[in-house]
């Protein structure tokens, strides 16, 4: 009966380490054994130059979950992948997950393709330099005073008439000056 087990990959070769597992498993006749092998990602908004961007990132860097049915072949073919350090477990011996655990990282993956989270990053942060690209104050340079990622918003101090004048703004409208 195959079985869900975790395997701590280096960070970011978490695809090539699927790729691999499933490569060499047809190719020593294996496939029946390595049911399935994945990389759990989810979608985040990210802004980027001013811009909002879906970006894919993986839901648990360094860690691959595999569906083994684990014999001494799927064992040391797994463990002699390259850029694979060996399984989550105790010791020497890869402790399996629940079809319920798996299903939670898996449901997370769905949920999060299915209505993206408003896990948003930006490429500034609080004292940085920022040019306002549109609204009432396009074009002005400020300083960002603050960052309130529940509603997407910057306050940015911007100079008007030789006053610092705190401006609200969305995340969007305004972009890191270089």
């Amino acid at each position: 009966m195959a079985r869900w087990y975790i395997i701590h990959a280096y960070s970011g070769f978490e695809n090539k380490v699927r790729d691999a597992i499933i490569a060499e498993a047809e190719r020593l006749g294996l496939s029946e054994a390595v049911e399935e092998v994945q990389v759990p990602t989810e979608t985040v908004t990210e802004v980027k130059r001013g811009k909002k961007v879906q970006v894919e990132r993986k839901f648990m860097p360094g860690y691959v979950l595999a569906k083994l049915r684990l014999t001494d072949d799927v064992y040391h073919l797994v463990k002699n992948t390259p850029k694979v350090t060996g399984f989550l477990g105790s010791g020497n011996k890869p402790q399996p997950i629940s079809e319920k655990e798996a299903a939670r990282y898996f449901g997370g993956v769905e949920e999060a393709k299915a209505a993206p989270k408003k896990d948003i990053s930006v490429d500034y942060e609080i004292g940085d330099q920022v040019k306002v690209l549109d609204g009432p104050f396009a074009s002005f340079n400020g300083v960002v005073e603050e960052l309130d990622f529940d509603k997407a918003k910057v306050k940015v101090s911007v100079s008007i008439f030789g006053r610092a004048t705190p401006v609200e703004l969305d995340f969007e409208q305004v972009e890191l000056v270089k």
